[in-house]
Order: C-alpha cells, then structure tokens, then sequence
C-alpha cells in the first residue's frame, strides 16, 4: 500500500536526529550521507548530498545538515582550510530545486534568516542551540531558552536533578545524553553530532501546515 504521507529527502543525515523528529511529524524520510549509517532508524542510502542518489524530485521537502566543523569555536584552535564551507553549495542545491528546503547548523553558521532552538524550549535536559534557514520562513519557536539547572562541565558525570548536560566531545554519562536528547538508538560519539528529534518535529508539524499534507 503506497504511503499518502508527505516524503522528505535528509542529506548529511547522520545518525537520524533530525528525521526521527520528521517521522514523527508524519513524514516518510530517506537519509543520504557520504559515510556508513549503520544506526539511521529509516531508510538510508550512502551517497553525495550534494549530488544525490535519488530523484529529488519525488521529495515533497527536503531537510540538509552539512557539517558544522568550519564554523564551531573549535575551529578557532586548527586551520579553518581544514574544514570546506558546505552551506553555500548546498542552500545553491535546494534552491534549484524549488522545493520546501531546511538547512540546520551550528549557531556560528552563516544561515539566512534562521531560527535558533533549544533542547530547554521542549523540557528536555540538554543545552543544543542549534539555527535553521528555511524556504519558506515559516515557523517560530515554541518558547525561550530556559538554562535553569547548571550546565554540567565535560568530564564530570551529570545528575540529573541538578544539572543540564551539553553533548559535546567525550562526554561522562551517555544514558542520561540519550535521555535528555530523547535518543536511545546511538552512542557517545552520534549523540555528540546529533540534534533532538523535539527540534524538527516541531518545525515538521508547521511543513505539514504549508504542504497541505
């Protein structure tokens, strides 16, 4: 039985943060990434994002999350030549193809016009800013940040009365990262790249509103 659920392409899809919050949303997600994605809990095809394995015109919307390494603080601290600004060549991609796009990045990145989330805008016990551009603007946040508990410092294993924890790095206490993040299917070194799925079925539920689906 064919699907009458919209269909939405992630590129650069990772471990599949962001689509878990897609599906979630009611759309039917396939992931595309350069790399192996052994745990992506939805259809995943191992290709070029910026030049796809699949006909992108069956996409009803298209979500892309192009590396962040060039425009995170760290970068600060290497040659930046080290890591390729994928923004531009990407939102050039999306915008060929006239289709609803959604490119999500690190709140550094040089995204147009975006939104910037947090995991205390949806209860969850993770401090991730994370920003997104999209065509059509469309959205809004649902709340503003509320650090209230301490940050919990790298290296120190949080609790989870007291503090907040930021996923970054080898960090201390990977079961209360997959619980604050609302993941359970990845490990230390995805949930560190990965955004909560909270982030992008919030702006899904307002596509489905644009696409009338």
């Amino acid at each position: 039985m064919t699907s009458n659920r919209p269909k939405l392409l992630d590129l650069f899809c990772g471990a599949g943060g962001a689509a878990m919050g897609y599906h979630r949303a009611g759309f039917d997600v396939i992931g595309v990434d350069i790399k192996p994605q052994p745990r992506y809990p939805f259809t995943f095809i191992q290709g070029d994002a910026l030049n796809p394995p699949v006909d992108i015109k069956v996409f009803d919307v298209i979500h892309a999350s192009p590396p962040c390494q060039a425009w995170v603080t760290l970068a600060a601290l290497h040659k930046q030549a080290e890591y390729p600004d994928l923004i531009k060549p990407t939102r050039e991609l999306l915008v060929d193809t006239n289709k609803p796009y959604i490119i999500e990045n690190v709140p550094t990145a040089p995204l147009d016009n975006p939104i910037m989330l947090c995991g205390t805008m949806f209860n969850l016990r993770v401090v991730r800013h994370r920003i997104f551009e999209s065509n059509p603007v469309i959205w809004f946040a649902p709340a503003t940040c509320c650090h209230w508990l301490k940050v919990v410092k790298l290296g120190r294993y949080p609790d989870k009365d007291k503090h907040f924890i930021s996923v970054t790095g080898h960090f201390s206490g990977v079961k209360y990262a997959q619980e604050a993040m609302d993941i359970d299917w990845m490990g230390q070194k995805d949930l560190s790249q990965a955004i909560p799925p909270a982030y992008t079925e919030w702006i899904g539920r307002q596509l489905r509103e644009v696409i009338h689906q």
